[in-house]
């Protein structure tokens, strides 16, 4: 299953109860309502998930919950990154004894590391399993950014590293990755807004966490790319547009959580130190997403 993770990736949330405690139902629920939705993967503790938010027994718990959810239906990624190598490992080597189907380990993300620390750190924590793993370059947060070049260094060093998450605004980066690298590396592109771009150049697949609101949307467009057919896609593109460029230009976090309310799936607020979204930029999240919920059949 590993060696050809392809297509929509759903950055899974995490559905926190009334008390702020992981609602571990209501996160199997979300698990069931993504791939009822088509989609090929699940993301377990990504920063849709809130994972910095969580102590490291809930990051276990959540990956854990989504494993044994899954039933290997669709591959499962666990992102296992830290500020710290040796907690980095601990995490990563959890994910792949729960039966994870990757690990996704981004970059500490306090004080930044040099390029050559932060490729040491990701050399050791990669190979400390031998499951597929899948570098994830998130400069705004890590403050470096893995260029193209070093992403094919890291796999070209580190036998099972298969794959890299670009989350960055950059589609000339992605594109790099895509036709200069496409034969060593798998390229998930991690912006919702370049979904489309990146589909039609060639990627093997996106990861969004706009999939947690819209997984059949996202992935009829994916669907209609892989057919051929680009009208097709960019009509049900055009759909959709509005609420993902909307998602990425307030707090994300927090625009996932009111649009999955609005979708008629409350999954709970961001838990501290994230905060809800109020006044007109939640009403304009709840209604962009309010009107690609399903309406009912008479």
């Amino acid at each position: 299953m590993t060696h050809s993770l392809h297509g929509v990736l759903v950055a899974l949330a995490t559905p926190f109860a009334a008390d702020h405690s992981v609602d571990v139902p209501r996160l199997r629920e979300l698990v069931e309502r993504t791939i009822d939705g088509g989609v090929h993967g699940v993301v377990a503790c990504g920063s849709t998930g809130e994972f910095s938010a969580l102590s490291s027994e809930e990051r276990r718990l959540v990956v854990e919950t989504v494993v044994d959810q899954t039933a290997h239906r669709v591959p499962v990624v666990a992102q296992t990154g830290s500020t710290s190598t040796t907690e980095a490992i601990r995490l990563t080597q959890h994910a792949a004894s729960a039966g994870a189907d990757v690990v996704m380990p981004v970059a500490p993300f306090y004080e930044a590391l040099s390029l050559e620390e932060t490729k040491h750190y990701l050399r050791r924590v990669a190979s400390s399993v031998s499951i597929p793993a899948m570098l994830y370059n998130l400069p705004a947060a890590t403050g470096v950014d893995l260029g193209a070049d070093t992403v094919a260094e890291l796999v070209q060093q580190v036998e099972n590293i298969r794959y890299v998450k670009n989350t960055t605004p950059d589609m000339a980066q992605a594109a790099q990755l895509i036709h200069y690298y496409g034969d060593l590396v798998g390229t998930f592109v991690g912006w919702d807004t370049l979904i489309l771009s990146s589909l039609v150049a060639g990627s093997a697949g996106v990861m969004a966490g706009t999939a947690n609101i819209i997984p059949a949307e996202i992935v009829a467009v994916y669907d209609a790319v892989q057919a051929g057919d680009l009208a097709e896609a960019r009509q049900a593109w055009l759909r959709i547009y509005p609420l993902l460029d909307a998602a990425l230009s307030v707090n994300y976090i927090a625009a996932v959580k009111i649009a999955l309310t609005a979708a008629g799936f409350p999954a709970g607020s961001p838990r501290e130190p994230f905060a809800a979204l109020t006044g007109e930029e939640a009403e304009r999240i709840a209604d962009l997403a309010g009107a690609l919920r399903p309406q009912p059949v008479a």
